[in-house]
């Protein structure tokens, strides 16, 4: 998809602010540093519409990124490292919960797993709460480029096994350095809009 027009349309926490559109909508969820806002950048082609920080958790709203005003990508926040209080934690996952049961906009949740490394314990809790809700997910397997082109489909393997992955879950091997992926993550994104 080329991107001519892409911005942070809405900032919601409760769903009385999410965008009253009709719009079709893709969740992006992972782990506080795996790049989210990196592979929303790429895929847009702007530098920083998505703010990157060296502080992993600082997505803390749902983000509706408005994307030629035919989608919204919505980044949630990530989950793992963030250094933030137990009960702020909690108040997020009843935040993503709200949206993901009650939003009939969501086509699909971007799960995006660092490749080089197994998932963790918190990847195969999130990937199997998403499926609990028979969402689509669409795994994105970040930083490929630090990774030998020789050992990809090996990290892919442990990927699937690790997560006991939904044969119908469409699994992307993506780098926000080189841009690798990004064609298939668009066509992947737009099967899922039809």
């Amino acid at each position: 998809m080329k991107v001519t027009k892409a911005e942070l349309a809405h900032v919601a926490v409760k769903p009385e602010q999410y965008p009253n559109t009709q719009l079709p909508e893709v969740a992006l969820a992972g782990r506080s540093n795996v790049g989210k806002s990196s592979f929303i950048n790429k895929m847009i082609n702007r530098k920083s519409l998505a703010r990157t920080s060296q502080r992993p958790g600082k997505t803390q709203t749902l983000n509706f990124y408005q994307i030629n005003e035919q989608i919204h990508f919505v980044d949630v926040p990530g989950y793992g490292f963030a250094k933030v209080s137990k009960s702020e934690r909690e108040a997020w996952g009843k935040m993503i919960e709200t949206f993901i049961q009650t939003r009939e906009q969501l086509r699909a949740v971007i799960q995006l797993i660092d490749v080089r490394h197994k998932p963790t314990e918190d990847d195969r809790l999130m990937y199997h709460w998403l499926k609990h809700f028979d969402l689509p997910v669409i795994i994105i397997a970040t930083k490929c480029d630090k990774v030998p082109k020789g050992k990809w489909q090996k990290h892919v393997s442990i990927i699937q096994k690790e997560l006991e992955k939904d044969e119908q879950d469409p699994i992307v091997l993506f780098s926000s350095e080189t841009g690798y992926g990004k064609d298939t993550a668009w066509k992947t994104i737009l099967d899922f809009l039809k």
